[in-house]
């Protein structure tokens, strides 16, 4: 498989209504471009596989904090899954089937391993974008919990999430409803390419982090921020000519903006002001 049908597979995915969209094979599209001779199929079958197991594992009354105690001991004790926390920037980290064959990850996608195997159990269960950390819970009016899929599948309240807030940003941190609010599939997917963006640019790896950058754009093509980001990054790889039409496209949507002057002094190289 080369780039260009990944993406193609990506596109196709994410052209569906926003609870239609797949997110395991959305994310298996995404690592597809890390991984020409990956087979989708096979983790999707891997997904079914461990639901079937969990499936005998379940308790006859289904309570939610029941079922999420099964889904934990099955997926943390029995399978080993945990959270990456020597190398937590480890691009695998982000890949779905590094994830499954590794049984490591970050927030995110050991919680999309949670969803897909509650899912698939008849369990529902969203993604909660917390700041700073990736949270999921059971899709059910008036049950306010929380699981940490990184941490062992640890439930926590509203409170709890507040507490990390404020060590995270050490200082005290006021919870809002928006830092608990559930995140659409789009959203789900942008935070994961998000992630790999930023692993990318890290280690200057400038076409890698012009992929994340231009999937995040599929999702959302208004997203004015990584237009700029994806100018300057063609211009860091010498393609010049997408560089002045994402940075001019940048300034006629936000001519104010803060760094306004820094890119009309990039474009004035081009004898373009903007």
């Amino acid at each position: 498989m080369n780039l260009s049908s990944a993406r193609q597979y990506f596109y196709q995915e994410i052209q569906q209504s926003d609870e239609r969209i797949d997110l395991a094979k959305a994310a298996l599209y995404i690592a597809q471009e890390e991984y020409s001779n990956l087979d989708p199929q096979e983790y999707l079958n891997a997904l079914d596989t461990m639901a079937w197991e969990l499936q005998e594992r379940l308790p006859d009354s289904r309570y939610p904090l029941r079922m999420v105690q099964s889904i934990n001991q099955y997926l943390y004790e029995d399978l080993k899954f945990s959270g990456n926390q020597i190398d937590y920037y480890d691009p695998r980290n982000s890949f779905f089937n590094d994830v499954i064959d590794r049984r490591l990850g970050i927030p995110i996608t050991l919680a999309l391993v949670y969803l897909e195997v509650a899912r698939r159990i008849d369990f529902p269960m969203v993604g909660v974008g917390m700041p700073g950390h990736f949270l999921i819970r059971p899709n059910i009016p008036d049950i306010e919990i929380f699981v940490d899929a990184f941490n062992g599948g640890e439930i926590i309240f509203a409170q709890d999430c507040e507490e990390r807030l404020s060590q995270l940003y050490q200082q005290p941190v006021t919870l809002q409803p928006e830092f608990l609010a559930v995140v659409s599939n789009r959203q789900f997917l942008a935070r994961m390419l998000t992630n790999l963006k930023f692993i990318y640019m890290k280690q200057q790896e400038l076409e890698k982090t012009l992929a994340a950058v231009e999937r995040i754009l599929l999702l959302f093509p208004g997203l004015t921020l990584e237009l700029r980001d994806r100018g300057l990054i063609y211009y860091q790889l010498g393609y010049y000519p997408q560089a002045v039409d994402d940075l001019q496209n940048y300034l006629a949507k936000v001519p104010d903006a803060q760094d306004a002057s820094v890119i009309r002094r990039l474009l004035s190289e081009f004898g373009k002001d903007g």
